[in-house]
């Protein structure tokens, strides 16, 4: 009997044993075919990206850009997303269609979302993207977008890149035609970068502070938070 008892528990041990490997099996199958259909499903995706991004009208460029907010909000990012909206946010000025000598693909609200999504992505690539459009840009609008966006991400390389790149563009500005949405934008993405470096050590970024201070062009409460940012960068360094 007890020998009847102890082969009885013993079947039931090893069937037990038995399901429970067949089911860690089917969790793994599943798992395997989860991964391997999203990854699919991110192949597509980026197709279908990449081919509407590269179409000839506006209309479906900014379909693009929604497509690729989507995709950062589900945290689905990677380089080539980078380089997408790097080609978008080039369009019209470093990357030209012409059609009878007509430039035909300057849209300047696709290069504005594609600075946007740029500041959301955060990368360094990003970063890179973003000081194109700060050096070959023309309209402010975009120019401003990308000025935010650089501010957002927060990253100043060692050369100062990012505030010498942004104290060159509003200088020339300031010089044609001074923007306040543009000196706000820079303001604040001076203030970012600050807090996210311990300071900013460049004398372009005071020099322009103190530009769009004087400057009367500007709305009396532009220049004050101009004012403001110069006494808050004082307290770095301290």
């Amino acid at each position: 009997m007890f020998l009847l008892t102890r082969r009885f528990s013993f079947l039931v041990i090893m069937i037990t044993v038995s399901v429970s490997v067949v089911f860690a099996q089917n969790q793994t199958s599943r798992r395997d075919m989860t991964v391997e259909e999203s990854y699919l499903q991110e192949s597509i995706e980026m197709m279908i990206i990449r081919e509407t991004a590269r179409t000839n009208t506006r209309e479906q460029k900014l379909i693009a850009l929604e497509y690729i907010s989507d995709a950062i909000d589900q945290g689905r990012t990677n380089p080539e997303i980078a380089q997408t909206l790097g080609f978008l946010s080039m369009e019209g000025r470093m990357i030209q269609s012409r059609e009878n000598g007509r430039l035909i693909n300057n849209f300047p609200e696709v290069r504005r979302q594609a600075a946007k999504q740029l500041g959301r992505l955060g990368t360094e690539e990003a970063v890179e993207a973003l000081l194109n459009i700060v050096r070959y840009e023309n309209e402010p609008m975009v120019l401003q977008e990308a000025i935010k966006s650089l501010g957002d991400i927060g990253i100043n390389n060692e050369n100062n890149d990012t505030v010498r790149f942004i104290a060159h563009t509003v200088r020339h500005n300031n010089n044609t035609n001074p923007d306040n949405l543009m000196a706000l934008a820079t303001i604040d993405a001076f203030e970012k970068l600050a807090k996210n470096n311990n300071g900013l050590n460049s004398p372009e970024a005071v020099q322009v502070l103190v530009l769009i201070a004087e400057n009367y062009r500007y709305a009396t409460p532009v220049r004050e938070r101009s004012r403001q940012a110069l006494a808050e960068l004082r307290t770095y360094g301290r």
